[in-house]
């Protein structure tokens, strides 16, 4: 068993002591390479059993069995599934957010520059994990979230969510089209967006987006842990790091929370 030190989790403790959790990046992996590190995405075209090694030391430090860490086949969406057994990778349904009040079960969301947030209410024991990128947070995946953590027994106001290492603005560097979905949505977004050094380009606030749209769900408790994927090379992988290298692939960082047993 890897010791949690080995594997450098961030972890926020305002999310409760019977919560199992962390967010995790390249330290105490197996992986070489392009995937150097802690690579848990078998998506990637990493060594299979490799990542499948890499995911179960990830179960150790947070005590679950491997075949307990579950994650689901994202597809930048606003879906959420409740999860009440385990599944096997292969029968991942399709989605980009768990939510669970079955003790003994990891939530895991993969990322690699998108914003992993982990969602605990303490006092009805309900724990969610969701993934958003800009079409699925603008699409509604954290109030999808929130509201099937209620329907589980969660009460939005006792909900304290943490939002984990994601692109920060400095690096997220986005076209006009982009810009102008956020403004026909909601005027209101123009406070997300600051001007890039290339013209007509402008620097996204993910993370600031995510936190705002958290806040307007009405949670109780938001926690950045302001760590940015891409500039902190030696600490997580980024997807638009490797892309702007012309590399081939790129590896995934894990985010989990469960109910401790």
């Amino acid at each position: 068993m890897r010791d949690a030190a080995d594997l450098e989790p961030v972890c926020v403790p305002a999310l409760g002591p019977s919560m199992a959790h962390g967010f995790f990046g390249r330290a105490g992996g197996l992986s070489t390479g392009l995937y150097r590190g802690l690579n848990c995405g078998l998506g990637s075209n990493d060594d299979a059993a490799t990542v499948q090694k890499n995911r179960a030391r990830v179960a150790s430090v947070l005590r679950f069995e491997p075949a307990d860490l579950l994650t689901v086949y994202q597809i930048h969406s606003a879906d959420v599934v409740t999860i009440t057994e385990r599944h096997a990778y292969e029968d991942a349904p399709q989605a980009d957010a768990m939510v669970t009040k079955t003790p003994g079960l990891g939530l895991g969301i993969l990322t690699a520059d998108c914003a992993p947030i982990l969602l605990a209410d303490q006092k009805s024991g309900v724990i969610g994990a969701a993934h958003a990128g800009w079409k699925g947070a603008i699409g509604g995946v954290l109030e999808n979230t929130v509201q099937a953590m209620e329907a589980l027994g969660a009460a939005r106001g006792d909900i304290h969510a943490a939002i984990g290492p994601t692109i920060s603005q400095a690096n997220y560097e986005v076209g006009p089209e982009f810009k102008a979905r956020f403004l026909e949505e909601d005027a209101s977004n123009e406070k997300f967006f600051e001007p890039s050094s290339k013209e007509n380009h402008q620097q996204f606030d993910l993370p600031g987006f995510v936190h705002a749209r958290l806040s307007a769900a009405g949670i109780g408790e938001i926690i950045d842990t302001a760590c940015c994927t891409y500039a902190d090379e030696a600490r997580y992988f980024s997807y638009r790091r490797s892309t702007h290298r012309d590399e081939p692939d790129y590896g995934r960082n894990i985010s989990v929370i469960g109910l401790i047993p």
